[in-house]
């Protein structure tokens, strides 16, 4: 009897006992964990793109040569086409040239043919110590009096004078003159300061005038034929 019971009692505890839930299967560990979105995904981070090393923040990357590394910066800034040359790196090359087996003759001779050419530049004004050279004269001259200067035993006319007599019906203006002075290589004489108050006087240039340029006889001959030929 004692036996019946306890079988009883334990089939009784075991109707009372709720039915076990099956186990479940274990799950894989995955070991390389990935930190999950902060948006809430559970895909990889999205993160920034490389720096563009063409953007517009940073020049992009210039390659220079290495025959042009090398050279030193002298040597690239005194770069020059050939025939455009300075006047004077010409010279300097000739004499360079000369200099071990020239003669000093021919160094000269170098030097004075690459010399700069010469200038059209009117002579200093006549002195005013001399004072035979402030002795204005009317002199007769075409047919019409002329103010003019006995310098070293020559007759300087008054050019401006002069050319209101014999020229301004013949050529543009005085700078014609100057002009045509140059081409034929003549050069008129300055007048200092008492030839200009005393020709001023006379009434030979304008009140008004500074300047003026005396001119020989022989030289305004000259000048009137080139004038008055015709080219």
């Amino acid at each position: 009897m004692p036996t019946n019971l306890s079988s009883g009692n334990n089939n009784n505890m075991n109707t009372n006992l709720p039915p076990r839930s099956p186990s479940p299967s274990p799950v894989p560990l995955n070991i390389s964990r990935t930190p999950s979105s902060p948006i809430g995904g559970g895909g990889p981070p999205h993160l920034p793109p490389p720096p563009n090393m063409h953007s517009p923040m940073s020049p992009p990357p210039v390659s220079t040569p290495n025959s042009l590394t090398g050279l030193p910066h002298h040597r690239l800034s005194m770069t020059h086409i050939p025939g455009l040359a300075p006047h004077g790196l010409g010279l300097l090359n000739s004499l360079q040239g000369l200099q071990h087996h020239a003669s000093p003759l021919d160094l000269m001779a170098v030097a004075h043919h690459h010399g700069p050419p010469r200038s059209y530049n009117s002579p200093p004004p006549i002195s005013c110590s001399d004072p035979t050279a402030n002795e204005c004269k009317l002199v007769e001259y075409r047919g019409q009096k002329v103010a003019a200067f006995i310098i070293s035993g020559d007759t300087m006319l008054c050019l401006p004078q002069a050319f209101e007599l014999f020229l301004k019906h013949l050529v543009g203006g005085l700078h014609t003159v100057y002009t045509k002075l140059k081409r034929l290589d003549i050069v008129p004489l300055v007048c200092n300061v008492e030839q200009v108050r005393i020709l001023r006087g006379l009434g030979a240039i304008q009140p008004g005038v500074n300047r003026c340029k005396l001119l020989s006889c022989k030289d305004f001959d000259v000048l009137y034929r080139d004038c008055t030929t015709a080219r």
